[in-house]
């Protein structure tokens, strides 16, 4: 889920990180106040998650004349219907970005991780430009951060007496702040460094870990998240919204963000990226998904039903496949009878609604006896998910 820059902002002043004065405008009037109150040149950043609009979405101005003008200007832009949510009018501080900050996840070491590099720009894409450029150090999850960590990073850049303590605060602040708010990426891409040695962030960017956010509700309601706002580069359908209240409502297990297709059928899967590689799977042997609906984490009985209707009652969705990975700790006979709950509430039979059922997991013998009851075709881990698919798309026609 991604904060605006706005909202990124309001977590790093809550954890006392120097930033840079701004304040956000919605209309162009506003705009001129708040460029008037900064005083100097100003930057205008239109503040905007869909992609389309990022490269064209900051603007530098002189004067309250100009912001007016620019902030006009970046009001009306438009992506498919997505238009800025505002626009953050911030001061341009007398200094060089020389420093960038990434804060992330490394899948190799199953750590968070922290980058940094003595230029301004994204980590990601600077590790492709200059790799020489970057240091990076590796921190624990489970107990607090060390500033010592920070310091050792610091000390990567070369930096020393002030500079190094400033930057190790910083650091350490922003560690802290990425872990208490179980953020999946958190980038700095511009710290600046003032006249007066003091440093300053510039540009943030920060994203939300997706199955974080009923954890992290009271910190979206501080920022004013609705609670179905899932923060996609696209308006969520009616049917995607309905996926998150049935996940919302309902803690246990976890319903991945529902996306809807075109296509015919319709989908209940898990097992995290293994869900991704069975939508893939679908296509691969020329079927049409209806949706992305990747369930897991053992969701209850009621959890599984809720979806399975959503699902099935989606128009142009006649039949579903229940698909998981390899293996997975999540109970396979709570999702077989949610599933099949669902299917008979709708007044059919199960075995004319499953193309097949694969869910290798935790009770996986008691599975197989639900469904063969209902003569629903059941494979084990034994068949791969890529024939799973198939079998399928072959029963679809």
């Amino acid at each position: 889920m991604r904060f605006y820059e706005f909202e990124a902002k309001q977590l790093l002043q809550k954890h006392r990180i120097p930033l840079v004065q701004s304040g956000l405008a919605k209309t162009a009037d506003e705009a001129a106040k708040v460029a008037s109150d900064i005083g100097g040149s100003v930057i205008l950043k239109a503040q905007a998650i869909a992609p389309g609009l990022a490269a064209a979405s900051m603007r530098e101005v002189s004067d309250p004349a100009g912001a007016k003008a620019a902030a006009t200007e970046l009001l009306g832009l438009d992506d498919g219907g997505r238009k800025p949510n505002g626009i953050l009018v911030e001061a341009r501080p007398a200094g060089e970005a020389v420093y960038s900050l990434s804060f992330t996840y490394d899948g190799t070491s199953k750590r968070p991780v922290v980058a940094a590099a003595d230029m301004a720009g994204k980590i990601d894409d600077l590790g492709d430009t200059h790799p020489e450029r970057i240091v990076r150090r590796h921190f624990s999850a489970l107990y607090p951060f060390s500033d010592y960590i920070a310091k050792e990073l610091a000390k990567s850049l070369a930096l020393e007496g002030n500079d190094l303590k400033r930057m190790t605060r910083i650091v350490s602040g922003l560690a802290r702040l990425f872990l208490e708010y179980d953020l999946a990426d958190l980038d700095i891409t511009s710290l600046v460094k003032l006249g007066d040695g003091n440093f300053v962030v510039l540009d943030v960017e920060a994203d939300l870990e997706i199955e974080a956010r009923h954890r992290q509700r009271p910190m979206l309601d501080g920022l004013g998240f609705a609670k179905d706002d899932l923060r996609q580069v696209r308006e969520p359908t009616e049917f995607e919204l309905e996926g998150a209240r049935i996940d919302e409502e309902d803690p246990r297990g976890i319903i991945s963000p529902i996306a809807e297709f075109d296509g015919n059928i319709g989908l209940v899967i898990g097992a995290g990226g293994g869900s991704l590689t069975l939508t893939d799977a679908v296509r691969k042997h020329g079927g049409r998904p209806a949706n992305y609906a990747a369930i897991g984490g053992n969701p209850s009985v009621d959890k599984a039903r809720r979806l399975t209707k959503l699902v099935l009652t989606k128009p142009g969705v006649d039949k579903i496949a229940v698909m998981s990975n390899v293996v997975s700790n999540t109970r396979a006979d709570l999702v077989a009878r949610g599933v099949i709950k669902g299917i008979t509430e709708l007044g059919f039979e199960p075995a004319d609604k499953i193309l097949i059922f694969r869910v290798p997991g935790a009770w996986e013998a008691d599975a197989a006896k639900i469904l063969k009851k209902y003569g629903v075709e059941y494979c084990d881990r034994t068949v791969s998910i890529s024939e799973a698919a198939r079998r399928a798309v072959e029963k679809v026609g």
